[in-house]
């Protein structure tokens, strides 16, 4: 665009104006407060899913463990329980109290923390996969008999 200045010369505007700059800082946020909670929402999931994974691995170890032992308690120092009493790793702590194991019953629990904090899953000898406590109620309801991996879930 050509504007004439008071001595009679030409010159070329150059840049954006404020409205058009105004409409692209528009765009961006609209963007951002659809994707950024999506995104939070994809990350948490991805965790959820190493919390579930590594219970059903040690389910999986305390059955090969009843096979051999006939029982899911320490049975002497030739059978040791492969349930885990608090052991942590990467964002969830596993817990399976030595307490509360028989010799026909096991319960073991993950505890998430970071972006899977509030997150807790158990298992037991019966594959009863339960979410003990989630963080809001768009995850569900706490104590539902299934690992509840999304929202709504």
């Amino acid at each position: 665009m050509k504007h004439k200045c008071y001595g009679g010369t030409e010159r070329t505007a150059a840049g954006f104006t404020l409205i058009e700059l105004m409409v692209v800082v528009a765009i961006i946020a609209i963007l951002t407060a659809i994707a950024l909670p999506n995104y939070n929402d994809y990350v948490i999931r991805g965790n959820l899913v190493d919390g579930t994974n590594q219970l059903a691995a040690y389910r999986a170890q305390m059955e090969q463990y009843y096979q051999d032992a006939r029982t899911y308690k320490s049975s002497g120092s030739a059978f040791t329980t492969p349930c885990p009493s608090s052991l942590t790793v990467g964002k969830w702590t596993y817990d399976c109290p030595t307490a509360t194991l028989t010799d026909s019953t096991y319960t073991i629990t993950a505890t998430g923390s970071g972006p899977a904090r509030n997150f807790k899953y158990s298992i037991d000898q019966t594959n009863a996969q339960v979410s003990v406590s989630l963080p809001s109620l768009a995850w569900g309801v706490n104590g539902t008999l299934h690992w509840v991996m999304k929202k709504g879930g």
